[in-house]
C-alpha cells in the first residue's frame, strides 16, 4: 500500500508522522538540503501532471460557482510552478536553526546548562485554496526537521494529491520517510476535526485561511493552535506625506500596491485612514484605485471630498471598518488627528499597519504605539511576507503572541530544550 493511501485514518497518519519526525529531527543539514533540491527538481519534471490536476480543480471550482478570488488563489500555471520550485530551493539556502546551542553556563551546583534548538515535532496545517501552500509548508517543515500533516480545501484535492506524489517520490529517492509530508485527501470536515483532536500525536495546529476557519480550529482543537493570517490592514496617510508632489506620487503607488497587487492576500490593504488635512490627495488615489477595479466605501467626509471632484463612491457602514475584504474593495476613513488614527487602529488592527509620514517623531510613535504583528513606515504592507522579510517562505503570518508572531519561517517552527550536564552532582 502506498504511504499516501487515502484509506489511512487520521490517527494512522498521525502515528506515521510521529515516526517520521523522529528521523527528520536529527537529519544533517546537507541531507535536508538534498531532499529539498530533489523536490524542486520533481516539481519541474512533473509539471504537466501537476498542471493537469490543477486545471481539473479550477474547472470544478468554476462549475461550482466559487468566487473569483478563491479561483484565482487556486489557479497554477507553468511560470507559477517554476516559482514554487525556486521557493523550495530558496528555503534550502537558509541557515538551519536546528541544533543551535547556547554556550554552557556552569551553576554553583557544578552542573553545566545550555539550550538547544529543536523541531516542534509534528505539525498539522489547515488551509484553503492555494496549492503553493502545500509545497511551501512541506519545504519549511522538512528543513526545520518537522513532519507535517496537510489539510487543504476541498477545491484543491487533485492539485494537492499530485504535489504529494511528487514530494513522496523525492523523499523516497533520498532515503527519507515519505510520511514526513502527508496530505489528507478526504475533504470531509470530519477528517479536519479528527486532526484537531489528535493531541497525543500532533504538536501544533496552524490554520491558514479566513476568520471562520481560525475560529473553528480554536473552538474545536485539543492540539495547541497558532492563529495567523487574519486581521485588518490599515494605511494611514499623514499630511506631511502629501505636501511634496513626489510624495503624493509615492503615496498613490504604495496604496495601489497595497490593494491591487494581490487583493486576496492577508497583507492587502483593507482601510485607508486619511488625515483631514491630507484629503487633497484623495481624489488622485481614488481615481487610480477605481481604474484598477477597486470599489471604495467612504465615510461622509471622504465621500463629500470625492463627490466635489466628480468621483463616486459607496457610503461606508460601520461593518466596513474592521473587515478583511480579501478582494478589490477598500474602505476609507477620515480622521481629524494622528491620535485618532492610532485609536482607530488600536480598536481594529493586529496584522499589518502602515504609516506614510515625513515626521520622524510621528513615525517613531507609530512604531511604539501600534501593537500589530508588523508595523511599516513609508512602504507597502505587502512586505509583511516571509519571502520579503528574508525568511525564504512562511507557513503563515501569526497574529497572536504565543508561540510566534508575524511570518512563521524556519526558526518559528522550532523550540528549545534544556541540556544539563553533570559529573555525579545531586541536589541538596
Amino acid at each position: 500500500m502506498s504511504e499516501s493511501s487515502p484509506n489511512l485514518t487520521i490517527r494512522e497518519m498521525g502515528v506515521r508522522a510521529r515516526a517520521a519526525a523522529r528521523v527528520l529531527r536529527s537529519l544533517p543539514t546537507a541531507r535536508k538540503v538534498a531532499a529539498l533540491h530533489a523536490i524542486a527538481a520533481g516539481l519541474r519534471a512533473n509539471a504537466p501532471a501537476i498542471l493537469d490536476a490543477n486545471a481539473q480543480d479550477v474547472q470544478a471550482a468554476l462549475d461550482a460557482g466559487l468566487p473569483e478570488p478563491m479561483v484565482a488563489r487556486l489557479r497554477l500555471d507553468a511560470r507559477m510552478l517554476d516559482g514554487i520550485a525556486a521557493d523550495v530551493e530558496a528555503v534550502s539556502r537558509l541557515p538551519d536553526p536546528v541544533g543551535e546551542t547556547t554556550p554552557a553556563q556552569s551553576q554553583p551546583s557544578g552542573i553545566r546548562v545550555s539550550t538547544r534548538r529543536v523541531p516542534l515535532g509534528v505539525l498539522g496545517v489547515i488551509y484553503e485554496s492555494r496549492p503553493n501552500v502545500t509545497v511551501d509548508v512541506a519545504a519549511l517543515a522538512l528543513m526545520s526537521g518537522n513532519a507535517v500533516i496537510l489539510r487543504g480545501g476541498k477545491e484543491t484535492v487533485r492539485s494537492n494529491a499530485a504535489l504529494e506524489d511528487v514530494i513522496h517520490a523525492a523523499l523516497r529517492a533520498q532515503g527519507l520517510p515519505a510520511d514526513g509530508v502527508q496530505v489528507i485527501r478526504d475533504p470531509a470536515r470530519e477528517r479536519m476535526l479528527e486532526l484537531l483532536k489528535l493531541d497525543d500525536l500532533v504538536d501544533a495546529i496552524i490554520p491558514r485561511g479566513g476568520a471562520g476557519l481560525h475560529r473553528y480550529c480554536v473552538e474545536n482543537a485539543t492540539v495547541p493552535v497558532i492563529v495567523g493570517g487574519i486581521g485588518v490592514v490599515h494605511v494611514y496617510l499623514d499630511p506631511s506625506f502629501t505636501r511634496d508632489p513626489a510624495d503624493r506620487a509615492r503615496a498613490l503607488e504604495i496604496v495601489r500596491n497595497a490593494k491591487v497587487q494581490k487583493p486576496s492576500a492577508c497583507n492587502a490593504l483593507d482601510t485607508l485612514l486619511i488625515h483631514e488635512e491630507a484629503l487633497g490627495a484623495l481624489p488622485d488615489i481614488a481615481r487610480d484605485l477605481q481604474a484598477h477595479g477597486v470599489t471604495l466605501r467612504t465615510d461622509p467626509i471622504a465621500h463629500a471630498a470625492l463627490s466635489a471632484a466628480g468621483i463616486s463612491s459607496d457610503p461606508a457602514t460601520d461593518a466596513d471598518y474592521g473587515t478583511e475584504f480579501l478582494a478589490l474593495t477598500a474602505s476609507v476613513k477620515t480622521v481629524p488627528s494622528f491620535e485618532d488614527a492610532l485609536d482607530f487602529i488600536a480598536a481594529r488592527g493586529n496584522h499589518t499597519d502602515v504609516i506614510l509620514t515625513r515626521d520622524e517623531a510621528q513615525a517613531g510613535r507609530f512604531i511604539e504605539d501600534v501593537d500589530s504583528a508588523a508595523v511599516v513606515v513609508n512602504a507597502s504592507p505587502r512586505f509583511n511576507d516571509g519571502g520579503q522579510l528574508g525568511l525564504g517562505a512562511e507557513v503563515a503570518i501569526s497574529t497572536q503572541k504565543l508561540h510566534a508572531r508575524g511570518p512563521m519561517g524556519l526558526r518559528e517552527l522550532t523550540t528549545t530544550k534544556w541540556i544539563v550536564e553533570g559529573n555525579g552532582e545531586v541536589r541538596g
